[in-house]
């Protein structure tokens, strides 16, 4: 009991609560349940995007390219629809998530086979995505009445009175809890990033475990980007600029350890939905948006300087077992 009541989850889900409660007081329609089925609707790209880094970070690496991979993706299907506006969304989203996938796949590739570190692989990929979509788009954007109304209309469909967009967030969220718990695949990751020695020694190949985990961050950024550029019916070079930090700050704040090995899908979840509370209260309570980012950075230095304590407790504890058994 004790040992739930202290995990990460339960208390970043605590943390959400008293936020809303402190916002609720100022304003209370913020907590009205529409209101949150919205803010969890604007949440849904980062909870898909965080979902992958997840994976990918257990495995001790990172992939920066995931912003950029989502606008790459969203400008080749935006083209494709205006080029061709009876392409079905059903062809759209297969595209859009082996674009995604084969992006994912070259980094993974990089990392796996050339033995380059992921953060160089991440940022360089990155760049070059973003290189490509000015190359392909010549600069321009593909404006709302460029694109066709199936297109513009599949994301914000409603089902039992959610639009799909949220429904694929859960979705993903459910498959990927089932896969990291119970399948050899998720079990590997966290094999992988917990002890990369040990891995091997039990026949796990760790290059091939991070490349699936790059593929799988790849898939939904791919998907995510599609989505991101039929909801807000726009896509241009700088599209999602700078959201891979907020994806990274998701994971971290979700506990999501950096050094591999530790996290879950909830936290990835809820460190996401931390996010998405503080950037739609941030204008309601009139603050200034620019104090968004101080705010999640704030949140990654907390939660790092958590997740160390946590390790060096954990270390002492283990010491003093090995003295007593000495």
């Amino acid at each position: 009991m004790f040992r739930l009541l202290a995990s990460r989850e339960v208390l970043l889900a605590g943390a959400i609560a008293v936020l809303l409660a402190l916002i609720a007081t100022r304003f209370p329609a913020f907590v009205a349940p529409a209101n949150l089925a919205h803010v969890f609707n604007d949440t849904a790209p980062l909870i898909l995007l965080a979902i992958g880094q997840m994976i990918v970070i257990l495995t001790k690496c990172i992939d920066l390219s995931v912003a950029a991979n989502l606008a790459l993706t969203g400008m080749v299907v935006a083209m494709i629809n205006v080029a061709f506006p009876g392409v079905p969304v059903a062809v759209i989203l297969v595209v859009a998530i082996a674009l995604g996938t084969l992006l994912g796949m070259i980094n993974g590739l990089l990392v796996w086979k050339l033995d380059i570190p992921p953060i160089v692989v991440t940022l360089g990929t990155m760049t070059i995505f973003r290189g490509i979509i000015f190359l392909l788009s010549e600069g321009k954007w593909v404006n709302s009445h460029e694109m066709s109304a199936a297109f513009k209309a599949f994301p914000r469909a409603g089902i039992l009175g959610q639009p799909v967009l949220s429904w694929i967030a859960v979705l993903a969220v459910i498959l990927f809890a089932v896969v990291m718990t119970r399948t050899t695949l998720g079990r590997s990751f966290y094999a992988v990033g917990g002890n990369p020695h040990a891995a091997t020694y039990t026949g796990i190949d760790v290059g091939r475990t991070q490349f699936w985990a790059f593929t799988i961050s790849g898939a939904l950024a791919g998907l995510t980007g599609y989505l991101w550029v039929s909801r807000y019916a726009v896509a241009y070079v700088d599209i999602a600029a700078g959201f891979e930090l907020d994806v990274v700050a998701a994971c971290v704040i979700g506990g999501i350890s950096i050094a591999g090995g530790i996290g879950t899908v909830g936290g990835a979840l809820l460190g996401a939905l931390f996010l998405g509370v503080i950037k739609n209260a941030l204008p309601v309570v009139d603050i200034s948006p620019f104090w968004q980012q101080a705010i999640s950075g704030g949140a990654i230095i907390i939660a790092v300087a958590v997740n160390a304590r946590a390790s060096r407790s954990k270390g002492r504890i283990i010491l003093k077992t090995a003295e007593h058994a000495a």
